[in-house]
């Protein structure tokens, strides 16, 4: 009976985030990003980002993901910092500008797809990059020590786990459960409001990677004080494999809090 209550709380709250996803129209790709485009100030005709900069500013750091992400996706990698001699020459520690909470997915190389070198970019992966314990430590500590201000839920277009959650086996094998327990509520939503079998998985995908942003925004006690300070980001995103594009989620974007202190002064100018 607990593990019921608790699937139906989970249910709840992706009903909810699911809601909101699908008021918004269920937006194409090029309607969302120029949404990501406004808000981060991106160029068209941009593909570079300085990584000391990034480091040092998560906001930054977005454009340096959005555009390494551009070069893959346009077959213009640079492959920085991957030869061998970047390989051997890091005893003297690490400095990765963002955290990729992504999945075990063997189609989402994470520095390729992202076109990034070696220290870049520290990265957690779990099938359907679902979360426990071990990984809030993996992910807290690449906080605490190493000063990585962005943190990136990255989920994928096809996700296995997501596609065997919504199919909902009544005995899977092994620790299997876990992970579709963990996706279940998604699916659950996403097959009351999918018209198609595709875009019942897509709502699923999506769902499942906004849950697991608010999960991490509010997870005490070091990521909430710090996301609410806004020296941590915390955002989404979703890879396509057929195009290589990574598609930050608007929703993660605009909630930021250095947008929500925007729309905070503009709702006081407008009063005044």
């Amino acid at each position: 009976m607990k593990a019921n209550s608790k699937i139906t709380r989970h249910y709840f709250r992706f009903l909810l985030i699911t809601l909101l996803l699908l008021a918004a129209g269920l937006e194409s790709y090029g309607q969302q990003a120029e949404k990501v485009t406004e808000l981060l100030h991106l160029e068209d005709n941009q593909y570079f980002a300085d990584r000391d900069s990034a480091y040092v500013d998560p906001y930054y750091g977005l454009k340096k993901l959005i555009y390494g992400n551009k070069r893959f996706a346009e077959n213009k990698s640079i492959r920085p910092r991957q030869t061998d001699a970047d390989l051997k020459n890091n005893e003297l520690g690490q400095k990765p500008f963002a955290t990729i909470i992504g999945c075990a997915d063997s189609r989402v190389p994470n520095e390729i797809i992202f076109d990034q070198g070696v220290g870049d970019l520290f990265i957690t992966r779990t099938a359907g990059q679902v979360m426990a314990e071990a990984s809030y430590g993996t992910i807290e500590y690449a906080t605490e020590f190493l000063n990585t201000r962005l943190i990136v839920v990255l989920g994928h277009e096809s996700c296995g786990a997501v596609q065997a959650a919504m199919k909902l086996p009544e005995n899977p094998p092994g620790h299997i459960v876990t992970l579709i327990n963990a996706i279940k509520p998604a699916s659950l939503v996403a097959k009351s409001h999918g018209e198609s079998e595709e875009e019942a998985i897509d709502i699923a995908i999506r769902t499942n990677v906004l849950e697991q942003v608010q999960l991490l925004r509010g997870l005490e006690p070091v990521l909430s004080r710090r996301f609410a300070e806004g020296k941590v980001l915390i955002v989404g995103a979703v890879y396509n494999l057929k195009t290589g594009v990574v598609q930050f989620i608007p929703e993660t974007i605009e909630s930021l809090p250095k947008f929500k202190q925007g729309e905070k002064a503009e709702a006081k100018k407008t009063e005044k």
